[in-house]
């Protein structure tokens, strides 16, 4: 396809330099490059790595920092499932910096949460230190990394510096009857939150969904779903826009044709792309 395509002449044409030291920096046309540091080191397990991308242009100038975190159900997938979008993305916003983060998996002896949104919180705590100023943040995930972009930015974000949600195909309502067919809801009610960390009266269900923690002052939000997704139905979309509107919380929210893969296959991808842009460019910060 033609923006396959394009992605591999992308990725061959990328040019690695070493500059002297463990960085590299790679050049994507047009004047854009970018410093890379590959499976940096922000927790003491193996699971918590990442990889950065600063921009060489303009570096004593503050930018906005987008986190990129990765779907597979919350117990699997790699960050290397982004890496495309990524570079995609660093194309279309060659002024912000770009992390692609790892996080702790959940197992049948490590639940998920708050494991999770720990990881991503020490990830900005690690940017924050590494850049030397507290930067504003723009939170994108797929399936299970659009819900915890969503849940962080909802929930866990006290020093409210996250700016906006990219949330694609990621579930918003765990007690959807529509998302309760997904083939692992069992290990949802049982393994993905820690039971120990709920407050009386809050259910692991209820403690996990984002829309549970939307309040006015939650960033805005653009959602992208599948019209034939059977992981995460279309109707979380519905339930998200819902709770966003009556909370007068700026939002947008697009279906693609498609399953819940392929939202970055041509020309899904281009159209979220131009979506996002155009969502940032957009967004309001008064309320509606």
């Amino acid at each position: 396809m033609k923006k396959n395509i394009k992605i591999l002449l992308l990725f061959i044409s990328i040019v690695f330099l070493w500059t002297g030291c463990t960085e590299k920096k790679i050049k994507l046309g047009n004047d854009i490059s970018f410093d890379k540091e590959e499976n940096i080191r922000y927790g003491n397990t193996s699971g918590q790595i990442m990889d950065l991308y600063i921009p060489c242009a303009n570096p004593a100038k503050k930018k906005d920092v987008f986190i990129m975190i990765h779907g597979g159900g919350w117990r699997g997938g790699d960050k290397s499932q982004l890496t495309f979008f990524t570079l995609s993305m660093m194309q279309r916003f060659p002024d912000h910096i770009f992390v692609n983060m790892n996080y702790r998996l959940a197992s049948a002896a490590q639940f998920g949460l708050p494991n999770q949104t720990d990881d991503i919180k020490k990830v900005i705590d690690f940017m924050k230190k590494k850049l030397g100023y507290s930067p504003d943040l723009i939170l994108s995930g797929n399936s299970a990394g659009g819900h915890l972009s969503m849940l962080y930015a909802y929930q866990f974000d006290t020093d409210k510096k996250v700016k906006a949600v990219i949330n694609i195909v990621g579930p918003a309502d765990l007690s959807d009857p529509g998302f309760k067919n997904y083939q692992e809801y069992s290990f949802v009610e049982k393994r993905l939150v820690d039971p120990r960390i709920l407050q009386p009266g809050t259910s692991r269900i209820d403690f996990a969904s984002p829309i549970k923690w939307i309040g006015q002052s939650s960033p805005p939000t653009l959602s992208y779903y599948g019209n034939s997704d059977r992981v995460i139905p279309s109707t979380q979309g519905k339930i998200l826009d819902s709770v966003l509107t009556r909370n007068q919380v700026f939002h947008e929210s697009y279906l693609f044709n498609g399953g819940h893969l392929d939202w970055d296959k041509h020309p899904h991808d281009q159209f979220l792309i131009d979506k996002i842009e155009a969502f940032l460019k957009n967004k309001k910060t008064d309320k509606k």
